[in-house]
Formats: C-alpha cells, sequence, structure tokens
C-alpha cells in the first residue's frame, strides 16, 4: 500500500472520528455543565473516588486484545472469541471482588456512602465485560463511520439518562445510575450496530497472551498515572477537592486531548500497515502531528486564556477554585496531545518495553512530587505536578522518537510552528479583549463576555492559520486538508471562495 493511500486511509479515519469527538464533547460538555450547575463539588468527588477502584479492575483485566486483534492481519473467529471469552470471565471475576472490596474501600476514604456506590458500579462492570467483541472489527478494518454511529449512541444513551435523573434527585445517586443505564444501553448496542455474534472458546488463548505481559505492565504504570491524583487528594483533602479537580480536568482535557484521541485512533490501523516501511511510517507520523498540532495548541491555549470567563459562566462561582487548575491541565493536556502520538509509533514496532520504560520514569518523578504537593498546595499541586513532569520528560520523548524515526528535531518542531504562532496571536487578542471588559458578578455578563471572546479568538486563529500556510508556499498536510474541506462547505451552500489553489 503507497504512503499516499495510507495517509488517505488515515485522514478519512481521522475526520470520521474528529467528527464524532466534536459531536460528542459538545454533548459531554453539555451535559457536565448541566449537572455541574445542579449537583455540589462532593457529588462528583464521591463518585471519582469509586472510580479508582473501577478502574483497578479495568487494570486486572487490561490485556489489550484489541490491540491484538488490529495488529494481526489474520486474526479470525478463534481471536476474537478468544479475546470475548477472556473478557466476560475477567469481568465477572473483577465485579465480584470489587464487592468484596466495597466495605474496605469505604472504609479506608472515610466516606460510607461509597460501599453502596461500589456495588451498582460492580454490577455495570460485569454487564460490560459481554460487549460484543465484533466492534473492534470496525477499527481495523477502517469503518470508522461504523464506530462513529456505535460511539454516538453510547454516549448518547447515558445523556438521556443522567440528565433527567439529575433533575429529579439532585445527589450523587444521579451519576450512579446514568452510568449503569448507559452501560447497559451500550452492551445492547454493540450487538445492534455488529453482526458477530462471540461464543466461548478458549481455542487461542495461548495466542492471544503472547505479548501480553508488557501491555498489562504499560495498562498498570497508566493507572498509576491516571488515578494517582483522585486517590491521594481524596485521602488528603476530601470529596469536595477531589470534585473540584474531577470538574477542572475533565473541563481542561476536553478540547486538546479528547479531540486527539480520534486522530490517535485513525491512525494506528494506518501506522500497522506501514510499519514495514520507515519512510510511509515517518511520513504518516509527521501528518498525524501536523493534524494534532492543528486542534489541540489552538484548544488548550483557548482554554488557559478564557477561563476565568469559562468557570462563572458555564459552572458557577461555587466552583471558582477550579480556574487556576483548569488552566495548569489545559497546558499539560497540549504537551500530552503531542507526545501521546509516539506510543503508537513503538506499538506498531514492537517496542512495548520502551513504551513501559518513558511511562514508568515518568510516573516515578510524577508520584514523588504528588503527595508532597498536595499535602501543601491541595489540588492546585496535583495539578503543578503533572505539569512538572511533562514538560521534564519532553527533550527525552523526542529524543527516542527521533531516533526511532530517523527524524530530526527541525523538522518535527517544524510541523508545530504555525498553530503555535496563530495560537500565540489568538491568546494575544482574546486577552486584550478582557482587559477591557467590566463585568458584573452575574451569569449573564461572564456568558456573553466568553462568548465574544471565543468567537473573536476562533475567527483570529483561522485567518491567522491560513495567511501562515499561504506565506509557506501552501504545503500538502493537514492544513490543506481542512482549507479543501471549508471550500467544499461553502460552496454545497453557494458561497464560491477558492481557499485552496
Amino acid at each position: 500500500m503507497s504512503t499516499d493511500s495510507v495517509n488517505k486511509q488515515i485522514a478519512r479515519g481521522a475526520a470520521w472520528m474528529v467528527g464524532f469527538k466534536m459531536l460528542d464533547n459538545a454533548l459531554g460538555l453539555i451535559s457536565t455543565l448541566v449537572l455541574a450547575r445542579m449537583l455540589a463539588p462532593q457529588d462528583f468527588g464521591l463518585v471519582s473516588m469509586s472510580m479508582v477502584l473501577l478502574a483497578a479492575m479495568t487494570l486486572l483485566m487490561s490485556f489489550s486484545f484489541d490491540i491484538q486483534l488490529i495488529q494481526n492481519p489474520n486474526a479470525g473467529r478463534d481471536h476474537f472469541d478468544t479475546a470475548w471469552t477472556f473478557n466476560v470471565m475477567f469481568a465477572t471475576g473483577c465485579g465480584i471482588l470489587m464487592v468484596l472490596l466495597a466495605p474496605a474501600t469505604a472504609a479506608f476514604y472515610r466516606e460510607p456512602r461509597l460501599e453502596t456506590i461500589l456495588y451498582v458500579m460492580a454490577a455495570g462492570f460485569v454487564l460490560q465485560g459481554f460487549s460484543n467483541i465484533g466492534t473492534v472489527k470496525f477499527r481495523r478494518d477502517m469503518r470508522f463511520d461504523r464506530e462513529f454511529k456505535f460511539l454516538l449512541s453510547k454516549r448518547m444513551s447515558s445523556l438521556l439518562v443522567t440528565i433527567p435523573l439529575a433533575i429529579y434527585l439532585r445527589n450523587y445517586w444521579a451519576l450512579v445510575i446514568g452510568q449503569l443505564a448507559g452501560t447497559v444501553l451500550s452492551l445492547v448496542m454493540s450487538y445492534v450496530v455488529s453482526s458477530y455474534r462471540p461464543r466461548f472458546s478458549l481455542a487461542a488463548k495461548g495466542e492471544m497472551f503472547h505479548g501480553s505481559a508488557w501491555l498489562m505492565v504499560n495498562n498498570f504504570i497508566h493507572f498509576l498515572h491516571n488515578r494517582a491524583p483522585t486517590f491521594v487528594i481524596a485521602r488528603l483533602s476530601g470529596a469536595g477537592s477531589v470534585g473540584v479537580y474531577s470538574i477542572a480536568a475533565e473541563i481542561s482535557l476536553l478540547p486538546s486531548n479528547e479531540l486527539v484521541a480520534p486522530i490517535n485512533r485513525a491512525a494506528f490501523p494506518g501506522y500497522a500497515k506501514a510499519a514495514h516501511d520507515m519512510d510511509k511510517l515517518r511520513d504518516s507520523f509527521l501528518k498525524v502531528i501536523a493534524s494534532i498540532a492543528l486542534i489541540a495548541l489552538p484548544a488548550g491555549i483557548g482554554i488557559v486564556s478564557v477561563a476565568e470567563l469559562l468557570v462563572p459562566a458555564a459552572l458557577g462561582w461555587k466552583w471558582k477554585d477550579a480556574i487556576p487548575i483548569i488552566q495548569l491541565l489545559a497546558v499539560y493536556g497540549i504537551i500530552k496531545a503531542l507526545q501521546t502520538n509516539i506510543g503508537y509509533i513503538y506499538l506498531v514496532l514492537g517496542m512495548t518495553k520502551r513504551i513501559t520504560l518513558i511511562t514508568s520514569i515518568q510516573v516515578l518523578i510524577q508520584t514523588s512530587a504528588l503527595i508532597p504537593a498536595v499535602y501543601y498546595y491541595g489540588p492546585q499541586g496535583a495539578a503543578w505536578s503533572y505539569l512538572g513532569t511533562s514538560i521534564l520528560l519532553i527533550p527525552l520523548n523526542q529524543y527516542l522518537v527521533a531516533q526511532c524515526l530517523s527524524l530530526s528535531s527541525t523538522r518535527f518542531c517544524r510541523e508545530l510552528m504555525r498553530p503555535l504562532i496563530a495560537s500565540l496571536a489568538m491568546m494575544a487578542v482574546v486577552v486584550a479583549i478582557k482587559s477591557q471588559l467590566v463585568l458584573r458578578q452575574e451569569t449573564l455578563d461572564y456568558l456573553l463576555a466568553l462568548l465574544l471572546c471565543a468567537a473573536t479568538g476562533a475567527l483570529v486563529y483561522v485567518v491567522m492559520m491560513y495567511l501562515l500556510w499561504r506565506m509557506a508556499g501552501q504545503p500538502q498536510g493537514a492544513e490543506e486538508f481542512a482549507f479543501r474541506r471549508v471550500q467544499g462547505m461553502l460552496g454545497k451552500v453557494g458561497i464560491r471562495l477558492k481557499l485552496v489553489s
């Protein structure tokens, strides 16, 4: 398969998945804002505490079978059925373990309400294990249109249950029951959207477990990386602080990481097809990084710029402590977004040990800083520990991927310069506008100011990106793809504007 063919498949897949994520994030943001208005930080904190144990159980069954099924072009029914059988077995076992650990977990956090929550979470965990493994074929065959519909149905099912429950109950049970209902509906949908019908089998058990050890170790380290703040904050500062941190993390990482995740999801099968040719793989990687920068840089810098307006306008003043955390984590989100795709390169080249090594170093530094940071500075200290660690590891990450792909740092950085310059110009304009605003402590004032800054910032970014791209000679890549799509959409509504030569 040619480089252009692989890149086109990645681009189409990324377009589908970014489209889904834009819609998914819009729905998720609406849900978060509505729930944050109706529920207290302590409600979100309680659910976040329970998610630590839920994530730990997920870790016990994290054999990454989906990655193996995507990587192996010869994977057949035996492989899919074996993966599904293991999912069912481990989910059931882990669900029982959750029930047994629920009383001790509630006692550790000094939160008796957690015990009943964990019983409900355990039921959902077991049900999730029965999800149809056939949906993995959507990614393997790069049928992202079908995965789009499946993922959207999962989001909608949860949303349509949780918000009405929050209006009626006005407490954390809306989040808990909503999540369980979403799990049940997504289980049903997995069998509706895929005609594959799994059956119990262990015919490929030896082959499926081959190579899983390092992936499991890596997943364990990722668990420590992702859940350590919740665990430490909950123990040292209580449910309210956990709630503030979790909402701040969700908002700050939503645009950069969540919009980038579908690009990575679409890129992985393309990388797997190009893994045998280093030139093709390097070219695909650079195009993916350019696409990520095009989204992550303006999203993260934009969040930093408007956080002081966003929190009072969208969440309310009871969440004001989240403002500095959102700003710190938004910068962290940019760095993470630009680095996370490197791991997929190591995966397709079979370098899972390298992923584990790098993540271990990150978690070791981060955890060493996390406990004292939270002890002295609360949730904001946790955000500082994450941001500081990610900055420290940039040189190591860049050196290793450059060595792996025979890639110069100059060529990598060149993919970032135009989005970075345009994003900084956007930030300068937004800060200038904010400095001229006189706001009363009313939601409407902050909402109007937020809309003004967001619209102006988006316009400045797009115009600057276009001018910089034209000045660079209209190079092929993510920008050309984006402007060509815009040109096509404008043409459909009767606006004849030639953006791309």
